[in-house]
């Protein structure tokens, strides 16, 4: 009796761990989707029109900063396209970045990391795990609210615009040398199997439940916009 209720109990909890683990997940994404509604339309966030043009954008609610004076930061996100790059927005891909001058520049122990990917060509580069901002995809630190009409053409030019926002200021920060790595266990996580993030960013799938606050949340934004994938 003693060793079935052993065998029940260990079941349970190996049960329990990946269902944690999915929506710890879930609550990243949740998350990422409050920055998102908090940071896109005021007068000194993310103009809509940016977003509008957007095939993909990226999500990083509390990157951390090393601490010591060190200057590097890690963090986990999200990133999530318009299937096809014009359609509505479908599931998203989870992803961990770093580097060692991502901390100093966006200062502040806990940070929101917001980025923008203007064209197929930034979507195709960061759907490869490893890329590196500034070497493998252009990267620029993003205008905000009126900045964008007004925005240079090597701003614009960019693959990818970057924003920060720490203890209620937010602005436009540079990325360049941040690593993007693809997240292969979030991943199976939050979709229940294997899957590769070129099939999630490029192909687009289904969103899974752990991911609708967040689609929904740019679906709502920016219904419409981007660029084909396909006829870039």
């Amino acid at each position: 009796m003693m060793k079935r209720w052993i065998v029940t109990l260990l079941v349970a909890m190996l049960c329990a761990i990946p269902l944690a683990a999915q929506e710890k997940e879930a609550e990243r994404m949740a998350k990422a989707a409050e920055v998102l509604n908090e940071v896109v339309g005021t007068p000194e966030g993310i103009s809509k029109s940016l977003l509008d043009k957007a095939v993909c954008v990226g999500i990083i609610p509390s990157f951390k900063k090393l601490a010591l004076g060190i200057g590097g930061g890690g963090g986990k996100g999200a990133i999530i396209c318009r299937r096809g790059g014009n359609g509505p927005w479908g599931g998203p891909t989870m992803f961990t970045t770093g580097g060692p001058s991502i901390g100093f520049q966006i200062g502040g122990t806990a940070t929101d990391l917001i980025f923008l990917v203007m064209n197929p060509k930034g979507a195709a580069k960061l759907a490869r795990s490893g890329a590196k901002l500034g070497a493998d995809a252009s990267v620029a630190a993003g205008p905000k609210g009126r900045e964008a009409e007004a925005a240079t053409d090597v701003t614009m030019g960019a693959e990818i615009l970057s924003y920060s926002r720490s203890k209620g200021l937010f602005a436009g920060v540079s990325l360049e040398g941040a690593v993007i790595k693809q997240d292969s266990d979030g991943n199976k996580r939050i979709y229940g199997r294997e899957i590769e993030p070129k099939e999630i960013l490029l192909t687009g799938v289904a969103v899974p439940a752990a991911a609708k606050p967040l689609a929904n949340a740019l679906n709502k934004l920016s219904p419409r916009g981007g660029k084909s994938f396909k006829t870039s």
